[in-house]
């Protein structure tokens, strides 16, 4: 049986790729580059700052440059950053049967708590959240389990009865790590299918609501 459920932010619980993508175009634009299409981003809008800078400027975080770069397109997309977000399709309603069902749920993200809260807070689910876990609350991000191992301390739920939706490798090893069940959420952002195989997790999903069926698997 699950007592609890937590998400994976981008890519899993909202569709953050068309913001990120904007910001990204926006530096771009800045440096005399042509814009990148959404489809061409939005594989990448799991790996934050580093992944979409490598894609878009083809550069890595030792050139003299990164941190200005880094700078400029995460100060962009504070300032922008629930504009085009939504969350998946069925999402919604997934949340409400989870709360119906009295289910704890929240969030446990890579991204840094200066971009969660905000964004969280704009879609109107900050409040509703059981918790909040961001990429820097703990020393160690995902892969590492300690931020899964927070979200259950601050719920007082035990590991192995928290279900973890995701759509990243990372996502999957850290669940694993930390003792709990993965599902993969494969709508969000993967680049390819065909690796979900290996990944450690128990399960796949194409739409939210099917996580229901893994609440009592």
């Amino acid at each position: 049986m699950t007592s609890a459920v937590l998400f994976d932010l981008d890519g899993t619980f909202a569709d953050t790729a068309p913001d990120l993508a904007a910001a990204l175009n926006h530096l771009l634009n800045l440096h005399g580059k042509l814009p990148m299409p959404l489809e061409a981003i939005r594989p990448q809008a799991s790996h934050g700052s580093l992944g979409l800078l490598k894609l878009g400027f083809n550069i890595e975080p030792d050139a003299p440059n990164f941190s200005d770069l880094r700078d400029a397109f995460l100060d962009y997309y504070a300032g922008h950053i629930c504009v085009y977000t939504t969350l998946f399709p069925g999402m919604a309603e997934l949340i409400e049967i989870l709360e119906k069902r009295g289910l704890p749920w929240g969030i446990v993200t890579n991204k840094p708590h200066r971009f969660t809260l905000p964004l969280m807070q704009a879609l109107g689910y900050a409040q509703r959240a059981a918790c909040l876990i961001s990429g820097d609350t703990c020393a160690r991000a995902k892969p590492f389990p300690d931020s899964l191992l927070k979200a259950s301390e601050l719920l007082k739920i035990t590991p192995h009865l928290c279900l973890y939706l995701g759509d990243d490798k990372r996502d999957a090893e850290a669940a694993q790590a930390a003792g709990m069940r993965c599902i993969i959420a494969r709508y969000g952002y993967i680049g390819s299918l065909e690796e979900l195989p290996s990944w450690p997790a128990q399960g796949e999903i194409d739409f939210p609501s099917q996580l229901l069926q893994y609440l009592t698997a």
